[in-house]
């Protein structure tokens, strides 16, 4: 079956920027979300997005208003009828997502492919919650999403070998590059990249160094383009926390323990660059 058709749920940060190369690409987009507001914030992230892109010049301008035209947005899963391809890209929490895998399951055809964009939970577990388990798959997009050109294409113990070749090949045609992994917590970057945050947490939380030491030492030492600090507060530090207990638990090794200041400031709030303030402070 010829992909045509895409649907992508939740309209967050990663869902519209999902959306968004999508488009690009040439496929047609239906973009789900819980409210009219959401979808809203989402298509103006998206729109801003490939604005800045236009400008820059990576972009033609009517290339630009084609894929914005080919977007729909909508609060009902009825509209899943038609796609050959569903991405749920909601917050990283099992229980929110096994619930929207199988309201997409129960919305589509049988032949359409279902992926999860989970940076951390388990795709076969994930999959069992869906009908012809062999048609799921885990398609990691990274932050921010038409800026970074990998996508982790992950296999769950159900995913047959034709659903695997349609994720690769669409990976490629949204211009993206596809590294396959095996079904463990964290896959193959998070696993490397979230502990080594989780450990520069651990040293600001020892008094080693200043916050701003620390990412200035790992950017001039390491050759990083952002310090970890400055990377957590990019990716958010309530899905950081998120990602590195579902390490612990997965795991069962204590080398996975999040970092307490971590826990703590998630309970007051600090985020990251989306709540204005968490290793850094952002206006």
């Amino acid at each position: 079956m010829t992909i045509a058709n895409i649907a992508v749920i939740g309209a967050g940060t990663m869902g519209n920027g999902i959306a968004q190369v999508c488009a690009v690409a040439g496929y047609q987009v239906t973009l789900i979300d819980v409210s009219d507001a959401a979808l809203e914030r989402g298509v103006a992230t998206l729109r801003k997005n490939l604005e800045r892109q236009v400008s820059k010049q990576t972009l033609a301008a009517e290339d630009a208003a084609a894929a914005v035209a080919r977007i729909s947005t909508s609060t009902d899963y009825a509209r899943l009828q038609h796609a050959e391809l569903v991405i749920e890209a909601a917050t990283e929490n099992l229980e929110l997502k096994l619930r929207i895998l199988k309201q997409i399951a129960a919305s589509v055809s049988d032949q359409c492919v279902i992926a999860t964009n989970t940076s951390s939970l388990s795709i076969t577990q994930l999959g069992a919650a869906v009908s012809q388990p062999e048609r799921f798959i885990g398609v990691h997009f990274f932050n921010p999403v038409p800026m970074m050109a990998l996508v982790e294409i992950i296999r769950g113990l159900q995913t047959s070998d034709a659903t695997h070749a349609k994720a690769l090949a669409l990976t490629e045609k949204v211009g993206k590059t596809p590294i396959s992994a095996g079904n463990r917590p964290g896959f193959v970057v998070n696993r490397i990249l979230v502990p080594m945050i989780n450990e520069a947490i651990f040293v600001l939380q020892e008094g080693l160094a200043s916050a701003e030491d620390i990412d200035t030492g790992m950017r001039l030492g390491c050759n990083q383009p952002i310090g970890p600090l400055a990377l957590a507060d990019l990716i958010g530090l309530d899905t950081l926390l998120a990602i590195i207990e579902a390490f612990h638990e997965g795991y069962n090794d204590s080398k996975y323990r999040p970092a307490p200041l971590l826990k703590e400031m998630v309970a007051a709030g600090y985020l990251g660059r989306k709540s204005g303030r968490g290793f850094f402070t952002y206006s």
